[in-house]
């Protein structure tokens, strides 16, 4: 199964955005479920439900730096080019979808106030885009790592 599907499930099965992403586009690696679901887990609604960066976008960044990282703190080129990636990756999804942040794909008004996360019900999952989202930003995480072979892990 590829990212993109596996995170859609991951969402419609409860994930948060950030979770149902980062767990999809880093099953292969050596971190168990519970470990990565709590890794992602403060980044879902747009960080904690304020609606900021989405979730998707996080778990799509934080997985390309589980598989593409830098980890020397010295290492000022492998921090740029870093940066580079992230930037593409979420410009790629900000062209496709219109923004990254999640209270502007949900069309909310900028002074949405945080509310307590909604019970998972078919009401909520017809009024939310968020797993063809999640879908995306795992197509597009997954798209960049087999088009650049793996340089370091």
């Amino acid at each position: 199964m590829d990212y993109g599907t596996r995170a859609k499930e991951n969402f419609l099965n409860g994930y948060n955005c950030c979770q149902a992403v980062f767990l999809a586009c880093t099953d292969e690696l050596r971190l168990d479920t519970g470990t990565r679901a709590k890794i992602a887990s403060s980044f879902g609604g747009g960080m904690g439900g304020m609606r900021q960066v989405c979730g998707a976008v996080s778990g799509m960044l934080m997985a390309l730096g589980l598989h593409r990282g830098y980890t020397d703190p010295m290492d000022k080129a492998g921090k740029a080019a870093q940066y580079e990636v992230i930037r593409a990756l979420a410009d790629e999804f900000k062209r496709e979808n219109g923004s990254i942040i999640c209270r502007e794909l949900l069309g909310l008004d900028e002074n949405f106030k945080p509310k307590p996360p909604e019970e998972r019900t078919e009401a909520y999952y017809k009024k939310r885009p968020c797993g063809e989202l999640c879908q995306h930003a795992a197509e597009i995480l997954e798209a960049y790592l087999k088009a650049h072979p793996e340089i370091s892990a």
